[in-house]
């Protein structure tokens, strides 16, 4: 199974190749402005299931540890690629069908803003979540 996906102008386009390693919500200060929402979800794969269809987005180093992938034209963000180099997250609402990929968990909620909540009952983490080294 592939999920195919881009950015809001068309300039990337991208496939992600099935299985995913995990989805979640992400509610840290770099992702909220970064997208500029309260909230951002995403799913990972591993780096060699992630293809470039069309265009190419630019980087954005907004960690010391980490890299954003956007359009350029738009300004989308499409990527993060993290400490684990053969690890990428993709925006889920980047998807052209983002109900493929239905989130499992939230992080980093310890930041989260007070008056946004979902009403789920996924687990929620403070920080990075049980896999999560600091």
């Amino acid at each position: 199974m592939s999920f195919v996906g881009g950015c809001l102008c068309g300039a990337i386009r991208y496939r992600a190749d099935a299985p995913i390693v995990d989805s979640g919500y992400c509610h840290c200060r770099t992702c909220r402005r970064a997208s500029g929402a309260p909230v951002v979800v995403w799913f990972s794969v591993k780096a060699e299931q992630l293809t470039l269809l069309t265009g190419t987005p630019r980087r954005f180093h907004s960690s010391a540890n980490g890299m954003r992938d956007f359009c350029a034209n738009c300004g989308a963000q499409l990527f993060f690629r993290g400490e684990h180099a053969d690890l990428v997250d993709v925006t889920t609402a980047s998807l052209d069908d983002p109900n493929q990929i239905a989130p499992d968990y939230h992080i980093w909620r310890a930041g989260k803003v007070s008056w946004f909540e979902t009403a789920d009952a996924l687990p929620r983490h403070d920080d990075g979540g049980p896999d999560w080294k600091a």
